[in-house]
């Protein structure tokens, strides 16, 4: 357990922390008076009634100082019910712990704006883990297609954009695993699709030509595909009203995290012509951690929960407007994305090393957006800060392909801090705007039209760039996408911050408790008058 002391004077009367319970990031409960040492006036125990933690206990004793005012020595003792990344909030929490709290209900900046309790808090630290390994297995073919295509043979912007866009295909497999999660359950059905993603990204590694590299990684997009779906959902099931959109952002850069990895493992590229199949038997290290992440990850209470199957009549009008949202985004995204490092490679000769500083630092800052938008989106709304961020995407996106040098890195920096705050903002709609039997398909359904976008995007972006001599010119023209976008976001999306699934969706509302019929008559009193009754 880890342990931090503090000492502090205060008046003999005074009944607030540290003499008294403290409600920040922890609310505690006094458990009664115990003078721990000579002197002591004035002492006692608190422990936890809510808050992250599995263990936490705070000893309070005092000693009466000559001017009448109490010396008062605190030591907490506590342990994160945070898996996996309990290290990250280590520091914070300890100074946090050490410190005067707030006022009651304040949550320090870095915090959810909602407590989370030991529940909550384990299952998005075992969900953070999950998302590592699937944003590895999401970004792999992106960082690796430019150099396979090179060692087999077929090296034209068109022909990755084939495969690229082809690998979308197979989030119709996604749309099936995510029925099946809303009838069998999350937990089961997320953990074998991560398993399957795994297994399946590594058989990239043996590919002989780009048929068969296009072929494995189609199953294994859907699959990891689905784990990010299922990802969401689950946060959403579990997390409180005013922490979604946080627990949306946590998740993002869990998977960011796991993108990362991937891109600081491209020098291995450089090794040799199949130096990229590395990067695919890399892969393999995900199964211990979804091996791990079985032991923290429960079943979420909304689906063990009695609920009603509904059907999708009457949701159209929702999956719609977030399908048509998330094609629109991802028509322009998508070959922003996939072709950064043919980009760079081609148009900028940068190296594989060049290419991988490049990513993590013009990439790293976009978390600080991630969280502030996560913020944001819980404590003033999701649509305008959505909107901002679309916005700064597209427009550091623009400048990042028509520039060089400095300036190239600036916008590329600058425009992914600004439009990361869109991810949370908007990444939650699709989990909240759909009842609890209609939840992973709805998601699924809307990540196959975005797919339909990327395709499209991608396909648009390899034909034009070939046409025009460059991405850049491409991408100008697909910003017609999140342009419409922006004016979707402000004038059609309902504003879902600090509602509750179940007042978003009246559906999941718990029945009216049922009056219990009145009592039938004795037989004594049938037949008397009355007023004898």
């Amino acid at each position: 357990m880890a342990r931090v002391t503090s000492r502090l004077v205060v008046e003999p009367d005074d009944d607030r922390w540290p003499l008294g319970p403290r409600n920040d990031i922890v609310a505690e409960q006094h458990t009664g008076d115990s003078p721990t040492e000579a002197g002591a006036e004035r002492g006692g125990t608190f422990e936890a009634v809510g808050g992250p933690f599995r263990r936490y206990r705070r000893k309070v004793s005092t000693a009466r100082r000559t001017d009448g005012r109490l010396a008062v020595t605190t030591t907490v003792e506590w342990e994160l019910a945070i898996p996996f990344f309990g290290w990250v909030y280590a520091l914070p929490v300890r100074r946090a712990l050490a410190r005067r709290p707030g006022p009651p209900g304040h949550q320090p900046w870095w915090a959810p704006p909602a407590r989370l309790d030991p529940r909550a808090s384990s299952t998005v630290g075992a969900l953070a883990a999950a998302a590592l390994v699937a944003g590895y297995l999401g970004t792999l073919l992106t960082q690796t297609i430019t150099y396979a295509a090179d060692d087999l043979g077929q090296a034209s912007r068109g022909a990755q954009g084939i495969v690229l866009a082809s690998v979308r295909l197979g989030v119709p497999l996604a749309l099936l695993v995510t029925v099946v999660a809303d009838r069998r359950g999350r937990r089961r059905v997320l953990l074998l699709s991560a398993g399957a993603a795994v297994v399946l990204a590594a058989t990239g590694g043996l590919a002989p030509s780009m048929a068969w590299l296009g072929a494995s990684q189609t199953l294994a997009r859907g699959c990891s595909t689905a784990v990010a779906l299922l990802i969401a959902v689950v946060a959403a099931e579990e997390m409180p009203r005013g922490s979604r959109a946080y627990a949306v952002s946590v998740l993002t850069l869990a998977a960011a995290l796991g993108s990362g990895l991937c891109v600081m493992a491209l020098p291995l590229t450089a090794l040799g012509p199949g130096g990229w199949r590395l990067l695919y038997l890399l892969a393999l290290a995900g199964l211990p951690v979804v091996l791990a992440v079985r032991r923290h990850l429960p079943e979420t209470r909304r689906f063990a929960t009695q609920h009603r199957q509904v059907a999708m009549t009457g949701h159209w009008g929702r999956l719609a407007l977030l399908a048509a949202m998330a094609f629109l985004f991802a028509v322009f995204a998508a070959p922003a994305s996939q072709f950064q490092n043919e980009f760079l490679r081609t148009e900028r000769d940068y190296s594989a090393a060049a290419i991988a500083l490049f990513t993590l630092v013009t990439n790293t800052p976009a978390g600080v957006g991630v969280i502030v938008g996560g913020r944001l989106a819980d404590t003033h709304g999701r649509r305008r800060v959505g909107a901002v961020g679309v916005v700064g995407l597209t427009a550091g996106t623009l400048a990042t392909y028509l520039t060089a040098g400095p300036s190239m890195w600036l916008a590329a920096v600058v425009g992914g801090m600004v439009g990361a705050v869109a991810v949370p903002a908007l990444g939650v709609y699709g989990p909240e705007l759909f009842p609890t039997s209609l939840r992973a398909r709805a998601n699924g359904a809307i990540s196959v039209v975005g797919v339909a976008g990327s395709a499209l995007g991608l396909l648009a972006a390899g034909a034009l760039s070939d046409q025009l001599d460059g991405v850049g010119q491409a991408m100008v023209i697909l910003a017609v996408g999140p342009a419409a976008l922006v004016v979707v976001v402000l004038t059609l999306l309902p504003e879902t911050a600090g509602r509750s699934l179940e007042e978003l969706n009246p559906e999941d509302q718990a029945p009216p408790p049922v009056a219990p019929p009145p009592p039938s008559p004795s037989s004594a009193e049938v037949g008397q008058p009355a007023g004898d009754r």
